[in-house]
């Protein structure tokens, strides 16, 4: 993605890279721990419980890669919510309020409670700030097979993408019919991280229209979008897969909706309330 100089908007980004997250913790493999994360997610346990704790937390220190990519998130950051900025006013009336970026390592203190680098990145409502440990995308290249700096931007975008939503009302409205209907709780997630891959491929179009998106780059983020599908992680983590426990939607419906995104570039086209009639 050919972002070059461009601007970085002060305020996007929060770096807490270095300070204490809050409890202690062992020195576990960046592999190890998004393993435990996975495997958490897909059996409904904490696996972190079974690790010790009461070892002093590590302390980060930045190579050279780590400031070539916080420098390259700083400036998907600021495109991606200049261009909310423009676009949300536009296609709905509503004024977009930016986020914060929040870079971490370990674990570090949020609004919806304690946030730890085998979560991957999240949104909190909470606060409306994405967090993000630069680790997880080593994992991304090494373990899940979806390198790239367009598989990193998509990342960030669908984050961003739960920002939107929160903004326009969808979160609030999920956690109101996760609470009406529980037994369907999971079908919501599905629904709700499906739109957020929408929207993020409702910004991909734009970075094509304006020419930052190079050759390769739309195959590399619905790759991306593929190895995080459920399906994708419950078969590398147990050799199964489990629909019932779907959170995030397979890796054909998120390649789906983030093209979805990208082709139309409207927000109207991103209603999920359909999404798992008859799909797979």
């Amino acid at each position: 993605m050919k972002f070059g100089e461009g601007p970085v908007r002060e305020g996007d980004i929060e770096d807490r890279r270095g300070a204490t997250g809050g409890r202690a913790r062992v020195k576990l493999s960046l592999g190890m721990i998004v393993l435990l994360g996975v495997l958490s997610l897909v059996f409904k346990k904490n696996f972190f419980a079974l690790v010790p704790a009461g070892s002093a937390p590590m302390k980060h220190v930045p190579t050279a890669e780590d400031e070539q990519l916080k420098q390259f998130l700083s400036r998907v950051t600021t495109d991606l919510q200049d261009t909310w900025s423009r676009e949300l006013p536009r296609q709905t009336g509503v004024s977009y309020p930016r986020s914060t970026v929040v870079l971490f390592e370990g674990s570090t203190p949020t609004a919806c409670g304690l946030g730890e680098s085998a979560t991957g990145p999240f949104y909190c409502p909470g606060d409306r700030k994405v967090y993000l440990d630069l680790g997880f995308f080593q994992e991304l290249h090494r373990r899940f097979g979806a390198p790239g700096d367009a598989a990193q931007a998509y990342v960030l975008a669908h984050e961003i993408g739960h920002h939107v939503q929160t903004v326009l009302g969808a979160e609030a409205k999920l956690r109101a019919e996760q609470r009406a209907s529980p037994e369907r709780k999971n079908e919501l997630s599905v629904r709700f991280e499906l739109q957020a891959d929408c929207y993020a491929g409702i910004w991909a179009r734009s970075t094509k229209e304006r020419k930052i998106l190079e050759p390769g780059d739309l195959e590399e983020a619905l790759r991306c979008a593929q190895a995080i599908g459920d399906d994708t992680l419950q078969k590398q983590a147990t050799g199964r897969v489990r629909p019932e426990r779907f959170t995030h939607g397979t890796a054909q419906q998120r390649a789906r909706w983030f093209r979805r995104g990208f082709e139309s570039g409207q927000i109207k086209e991103c209603d999920t309330s359909g999404a798992l009639d008859g799909a797979p």
